[in-house]
């Protein structure tokens, strides 16, 4: 009688890149190394993109607004945002991500997933992971923090805990015991008000949530419980999920602080728009459903989704559904995440899209864009609105 095979252990290995704007900065100028860079312009207006260490040890951190900034660091080195280079630079981090794993799940433009699921016989996640934080350094001159664990949240959990140019491995079998200390805001997506919610059941630490019933999170959480708890145990099921596998394809943001105004929140939806629009048009696709997800303060979720009557590419046309769904959403108790995902996608060639008059403006609007986003990176410009035109 033959044994059964035993299920390979899985690894998954997250890699944030430590201050990334700022270490492009002093990559470029040297004369810049140890002193507190701070990039986001010259502005008063502006918000910090991100800072150097250096300056983060005055209290500065990003969204932080630039007066403020200046007002805890006046000595603080400000440099203007280059995102052409950035994405320069991420092109070739993501480049040898794609040398290292079949499977790589970008997350923004400066940290990644990899699934080295099944790689003993190149030497073993470890070793692996290592030689991928080494490569950074080695050919980029630049430091990355990495994670590695058996699943995303761990992961990800994993690469914030040395920063900066921290590595961290996490067994399934050390996971409970390693997050039951710390605080419940180290589960992503877990802000302060699902916190002082927590907090008043008495539950403030990872492993006080995990021993939670889960009637008593549905409170707090709501259909959300069970996904919470699980991850409050250390297990995370998600797939490592590359564009190329996608079934739909989808941008979503964190906000540093809640979003309860309509306005702001129009605004993140036209950018998430912009993404979802270029990342379609450049593997050749279309959609027919547009989602719209919005994750409120309390940790509850909604998604809405609409079926337009022809398919989506462009910018414009995935705003415009998207945007209905928002208008019919309450935001004022707080938003803290948006994303917008197109599905029931399909190759653009094997099904024509009629264009006339004003989709011939759009199409060439959006080719204007694609062109500066295919040379530069994504976010070397956005979409603005004014008044209720999108511009």
């Amino acid at each position: 009688m033959m044994k059964q095979a035993e299920a390979r252990p899985r690894w998954v290995l997250h890699v944030d890149m430590d201050a990334f704007y700022a270490s492009v900065e002093i990559l470029d100028n040297p004369k810049l190394k140890g002193l507190p860079v701070i990039v986001g312009g010259h502005s008063a207006r502006g918000v910090v993109s991100t800072c150097s260490y250096e300056a983060r040890r005055f209290g500065v951190h990003s969204a932080m607004p630039l007066f403020e900034a200046k007002r805890l660091c006046p000595h603080g080195v400000f440099v203007p945002v280059r995102m052409h280079r950035y994405a320069e630079v991420s092109a070739q981090i993501m480049q040898i991500f794609h040398e290292t794993s079949p499977l790589v799940e970008q997350l923004s433009i400066d940290e990644a997933f990899l699934d080295l699921t099944g790689m003993e016989g190149l030497g073993g996640a470890e070793s692996i992971a290592h030689q991928v934080q080494d490569r950074i350094q080695a050919e980029l001159k630049l430091s990355a923090s990495v994670g590695l664990a058996p699943n995303k949240f761990l992961a990800k959990l994993a690469s914030d805990l040395k920063k900066p140019h921290g590595f961290v491995k996490i067994t399934p079998e050390e996971a409970a015991a390693l997050l039951a200390p710390m605080p419940v805001s180290k589960i992503f997506g877990i802000g302060r008000s699902a916190g002082e919610k927590l907090k008043q059941l008495g539950i403030e630490k990872i492993g006080q949530l995990a021993a939670a019933d889960v009637t008593v999170l549905r409170k707090v959480f709501g259909i959300n419980a069970e996904q919470v708890k699980l991850l409050a145990l250390g297990l995370d099921d998600r797939p490592v999920i590359s564009e190329e596998e996608a079934k739909s394809v989808g941008r979503e943001n964190t906000f540093d602080a809640d979003l309860n105004d309509m306005e702001a929140c129009r605004e993140e939806v036209l950018d998430l728009c912009g993404q979802v629009g270029w990342r379609l048009r450049r593997e050749n696709l279309a959609g027919h459903t547009v989602t719209l997800k919005v994750k409120f303060a309390d940790f509850h979720t909604i998604t809405r989704s609409t079926t337009g009557d022809r398919p989506v590419a462009w910018d414009e046309d995935i705003f415009l559904l998207a945007e209905q769904m928002l208008q019919k959403i309450n935001v004022k108790p707080g938003v803290r995440l948006l994303g917008v995902s197109v599905s029931n996608l399909f190759h653009s060639a094997d099904e024509p899209m009629l264009a006339f008059a004003e989709e011939e403006r759009m199409q060439k609007r959006n080719q204007a864009i694609d062109a500066l986003k295919n040379k530069y990176g994504e976010n070397v410009i956005k979409r603005g609105i004014t008044g209720n035109k999108k511009q």
